[in-house]
């Protein structure tokens, strides 16, 4: 197989068991290879007009940029926020092997 185009792909959530949720859900349906959770960390932002401050938990998911439409709209139907974070970061780099295992998991 050839290497494919990765990302790396950020979302955060408001609890350990929804981060969890959204990650085991993301590669039992082969949209990321797999989902690193940590946290707690602590955000601040702006929302609706005021600075808020939460606890959120991170998932950075694995996935190809073929897959990365699927996986948005995964994280689009099941995040529990109104506007959820989704972040796509290229994969400039990195081992040939790991990249082509992502490309393998991801596949349908």
């Amino acid at each position: 197989m050839e290497t494919p185009a990765c990302l790396a792909v950020l979302t955060t959530t408001d609890s350990a068991q929804r981060a969890a949720e959204l990650a085991h859900g993301a590669v039992a349906g082969r949209l990321a290879a797999c989902a690193q959770i940590s946290g707690p960390v602590t955000s601040v932002y702006r929302w609706q007009g005021t600075v808020e401050t939460a606890a959120e938990w991170q998932i950075h998911f694995k996935t190809t940029a073929v897959r990365y439409p699927a996986l948005e709209a995964y994280l689009r139907e099941a995040h529990a926020y109104e506007t959820p974070e989704i972040i796509a970061t290229p994969v400039v780099a990195g081992g040939a092997e790991y990249l082509r295992w992502v490309g393998e998991e991801t596949t349908p």
